[in-house]
């Protein structure tokens, strides 16, 4: 039986989870509008559809899973169901780590200013490696969501035999079993992407700091609007530090049910993991003019048609 808070989460997280569609929506859009007609894309445009798209489906497919969580409560955590919903939950929120990270470390590269000879290199050659990172990165969360496949298979067989037949201890000391094995491969596999992320973000943060120290030492007026920039782009990057590993600790606690189905920590972590993907798109809305432009388009646009039916 569904609790009163567990329902309450999960409706919060049905709201969070359409706003981010709506979100990546328009980072989509803008940023596929940008390469129509050109033959190379940008790295960061491939960064961004890339992100933004997968971030999509899993949010679509977030909202679909906790409305079926709602209203098919009886019927849903059958463990055939469960396990296919697990699988494909798990590739997408790999695969939009594994972006994430690849954001940070486009950041990082471009507007740091180190001078290192593998840095620098990394900078001249980032839009000729980027398509290789997103392909290598579509294929680590294909290979880190196989055991998750695999598991979700073996319990099925298991759930289809006669009740007689299943012996519930040798069941729970195959799953523990399983869930280690799970928990070494999936570590692996998603363990990079992490580390991607934070050292890349610290060292943006760092490098930022440090240059807009030196603008503070040196103040005068027309440098004020680069100033504020720079402390933008800091508490930007902050944020997404911050909610990158938010997102991570979450997913990792629902994939291996530390708590139970709708318990109020489980209800938790989804608040939690619905808020964050919609909070960081947000963030690149906020922090980037070109996606700003769209929900400026459309709320003029609906101002039009607004004043023409009153006139």
């Amino acid at each position: 039986m569904m609790t009163s808070f567990a329902l309450l989460c999960l409706s919060l997280a049905i709201i969070e989870s359409m706003a981010g569609i709506l979100g990546n929506g328009i980072i989509l859009a803008a940023s596929s509008s940008s390469c129509i007609g050109r033959k190379t894309w940008s790295a960061y445009d491939m960064i961004m559809i890339s992100l933004s798209s997968s971030r999509f489906i899993l949010q679509s497919w977030t909202t679909l899973d906790l409305l079926m969580n709602i209203f098919y409560e009886p019927s849903y955590y059958i463990e055939q169901v469960l396990g296919v919903a697990k699988t494909i939950f798990t590739f997408l929120n790999y695969s939009s780590l594994w972006f994430g990270a690849w954001l940070s470390v486009f950041y990082c590269i471009k507007v740091a200013s180190f001078t290192q000879s593998f840095f620098l290199w990394l900078k001249k050659r980032i839009a000729r490696l980027m398509p290789w990172m997103l392909l290598t990165s579509w294929l680590c969360s294909f290979i880190a969501t196989i055991p998750f496949a695999w598991d979700a298979y073996s319990v099925q067989d298991n759930f289809t035999a006669p009740l007689p037949m299943t012996n519930s201890s040798a069941m729970r000391t195959t799953r523990k079993n399983n869930l280690g094995l799970l928990i070494l491969l999936c570590n692996a596999g998603i363990g990079m992407p992490l580390i991607l992320s934070v050292v890349s973000s610290v060292l943006l943060i760092q490098s930022l700091w440090i240059h807009t120290r030196r603008m503070k030492n040196n103040a005068s007026g027309f440098l004020d609007a680069s100033l504020e920039a720079h402390m933008k782009a800091i508490k930007s990057v902050y944020s997404f530090l911050i909610l990158y590993i938010i997102y991570f600790i979450c997913m990792h606690v629902i994939l291996f049910n530390v708590f139970s189905p709708l318990s109020n920590g489980d209800s938790i972590c989804v608040v939690l993991m619905a808020a964050c993907p919609t909070g960081h798109s947000i963030v690149l809305i906020w922090s980037n003019p070109k996606f700003q432009e769209i929900p400026v388009r459309i709320w003029h646009h609906i101002n039009c048609h607004v004043r023409t039916a009153y006139m």
